[in-house]
């Protein structure tokens, strides 16, 4: 694994990890909201074991050592930055990229994939929207969270032009699976959902098992070649 320092769109300084696999394919993997990379060390090495692809990780500003402080407006930049750095400075071709973003990570995938062109989608317990959200957990503040930096991944999945996998676990607690099948219902075709039994929100690899590495790597194999 190689440890990577750069600037978001806007220059605040990011940690980013590399995972070398031995396909050309890279994932970038954008993670939720709890946690940091140390966090998914783990599930990173188990991802370029299983399915073969690179994976490139990174932390949001104030996550981990990445500096600046946490915004939505933030971390829009954080996933520009992110293109910008592996399409112009590493020559990452878009097309040999995959796109993975987890719960919070799913809507900045998204908007990335919507507004670049990258080789495929893939977007995990992913959300409708930050309103939806907002309006699941606390109702009475409805008309205070509306923003002009909303995540707004039921929206935005339509415009994506590459093929699309949504993956959500049957008992996700966080995220109701009403979430997952309504941006999956959103998403262009090519498209596939993955339901993952028995799984919640935070456990999907480990309850899928071989069974849920299966699924990226025939899904990323189908779709991107190299």
């Amino acid at each position: 694994y190689e440890d990577v320092y750069f600037p978001a769109a806007d220059g605040v300084p990011r940690h980013d990890c590399f995972g070398r696999g031995v396909r050309n394919t890279l994932l970038v993997w954008f993670h939720g909201n709890a946690g940091n990379i140390a966090d998914r060390v783990d599930n990173l090495g188990l991802l370029v074991r299983k399915t073969g692809v690179s994976v490139f990780l990174f932390d949001y500003r104030e996550y981990g050592l990445s500096q600046g402080r946490v915004s939505k407006a933030g971390t829009f930049s954080d996933a520009e930055g992110v293109y910008r750095y592996l399409t112009e400075e590493r020559g990452v071709p878009p097309e040999k990229m995959v796109l993975f973003g987890r719960s919070l990570g799913s809507a900045l995938a998204v908007y990335l994939a919507a507004t670049r062109p990258v080789g495929a989608l893939i977007v995990e317990s992913a959300f409708t929207s930050s309103e939806d959200v907002a309006n699941l957990y606390y109702p009475f503040l409805k008309h205070l969270v509306k923003t002009t930096a909303s995540y707004r991944t039921k929206e935005l999945i339509g415009q994506v032009k590459a093929p699309v996998l949504v993956i959500h676990g049957e008992v996700d607690d966080i995220i109701p699976l009403w979430m997952g099948q309504e941006v999956f219902r959103a998403a262009p075709e090519p498209k596939e959902f993955y339901l993952i039994p028995g799984a919640g929100h935070n456990d999907t690899y480990v309850v899928g098992g071989d069974e849920y590495f299966s699924r990226l790597r025939d899904f990323i194999s189908r779709w991107v070649k190299g």
